[in-house]
């Protein structure tokens, strides 16, 4: 089956991993070869070259801090969402240590969250790790035990990127004021930027983590919003570039990609986000008909009027009985379905995934799980077709897996 998925090539496949990585908008890549062919400079120097790439680059702060509510001083470029997550809790730890040395986190954070936490407590730090719902939301109530007088930073992400719950940052945000104002917030906004609205002002954010490949940007850059007055030590050090606080000559075609994808997700961004939700819903609906699979997470949005509760709009987590999810996937891959067994991040290592068993899910479907992903570009015709191979594909799996239906 030929499909067009807007990026001006026809192609046989049908992607639904984009959580992992999205394909690059070609508008955004007209715009980073322009820079490399024609406009090249090196942002730091003195002549027409240089100021023309510092144009660039002053731009695409423009673009992202006009999309958050910000300005644009308190963007700051990285190599990614990776780089940026270390950023915001190595360096905001260790710029705010004197004030405390204790940390609050979730139970199912990304690795790039998670490790860093773990290097901070072998550096002395004590982390909290906070307990969530079934359906992966953190508990309020003890967040608002946790918090204490020593308590410099809490750092939840905003979407799972395994199950695709949305976390309530408004909620946060107000406890962390009421507790200890001086606590920092931070949101690894890694999985959720594009797919619902942030406003770190509006609800009490300090640092927010963004990464260009998930939001059809290239991959290689990201950026961190740190908010005014909010001290972070710089983790790169050299030639002072973005004012100290991340050396090395800019990315310039990176900055300049992941300025003109967050221009293009944004237009007509509700819309945009309207639509997903509808595939969604119907997608879902079909895959809960089908026998032996268990949707993790919250199955169905909330309210229309309640994003900050629910699902996120692109993301299904499935469990699949008596199904092995690395079977599945590459059943699927051979009929031209990208998928993933989990995290992009944690695929190739074989434990189960710590977020769903923070959440409760049944031994029958921890080994059976596949995570679908979509994007704006993702088509009815795409997900008819996923569902019509899945109802083939299930009996057939089950009926030659040890212990399967027979």
């Amino acid at each position: 089956m030929e499909i067009n998925l807007g990026h001006g090539a026809v192609t046989n496949e049908i992607y639904l991993d984009n959580a992992a990585t999205t394909k690059v908008a070609d508008s955004v890549c007209r715009k980073m070869v322009e820079v490399m062919t024609k406009d090249y400079g090196n942002p730091s120097l003195l002549h027409m070259k240089g100021f023309t790439a510092e144009q660039y680059v002053n731009e695409a702060k423009k673009i992202i801090a006009s999309t958050l509510k910000v300005d644009s001083k308190n963007i700051v470029f990285t190599s990614g969402g990776t780089e940026s997550n270390n950023m915001a809790l190595i360096g905001g730890a260790l710029a705010n240590q004197r004030r405390g040395r204790h940390l609050i986190t979730t139970a199912i954070e990304h690795p790039s969250v998670y490790n860093p936490m773990i290097y901070l407590e072998e550096q002395g730090f004590e982390v909290t790790y906070l307990p969530v719902d079934a359906q992966g939301v953190v508990s309020m109530e003890a967040l608002e035990k946790a918090i204490r007088e020593d308590t410099i930073l809490v750092s939840v992400m905003a979407v799972n990127n395994e199950i695709g719950t949305i976390q309530p940052l408004d909620e946060i945000g107000r406890i962390i004021q009421k507790k200890n104002p001086q606590t920092l917030f931070h949101v690894d906004a890694i999985q959720g930027f594009g797919k619902i609205e942030i406003h770190p002002k509006k609800i009490h954010i300090d640092l927010l983590t963004v990464s260009g490949h998930k939001i059809h940007g290239p991959k290689g850059i990201g950026f961190i919003y740190i908010g005014d007055k909010v001290k972070v030590r710089p983790l790169i050090l050299g030639g002072g570039q973005q004012k100290d606080m991340r050396s090395g000559t800019e990315n310039v075609p990176g900055i300049v990609g992941i300025g003109e994808a967050v221009r293009w997700v944004f237009d007509d961004f509700a819309k945009k986000q309207e639509n997903l939700y509808k595939l969604r819903e119907a997608f879902v609906t079909r895959l809960e008909a089908m026998e032996g699979v268990q949707i993790h997470g919250f199955a169905h949005k909330v309210s229309d009027e309640n994003f900050h509760q629910g699902p996120a709009p692109h993301i299904v987590s499935g469990g699949f009985e008596n199904i092995r999810s690395e079977v599945l996937l590459h059943a699927l891959e051979e009929r031209g379905i990208y998928v993933s067994s989990g995290s992009a991040c944690s695929s190739n290592h074989p434990a189960i995934s710590g977020t769903l068993r923070a959440v409760g899910t049944d031994k029958k479907y921890l080994d059976g799980t596949i995570r679908f992903s979509m994007c704006y570009d993702t088509t009815e015709e795409e997900l008819n077709m996923c569902c019509e191979t899945l109802e083939a594909l299930l009996p057939m799996l089950r009926k030659y897996t040890r212990g399967g239906r027979k």
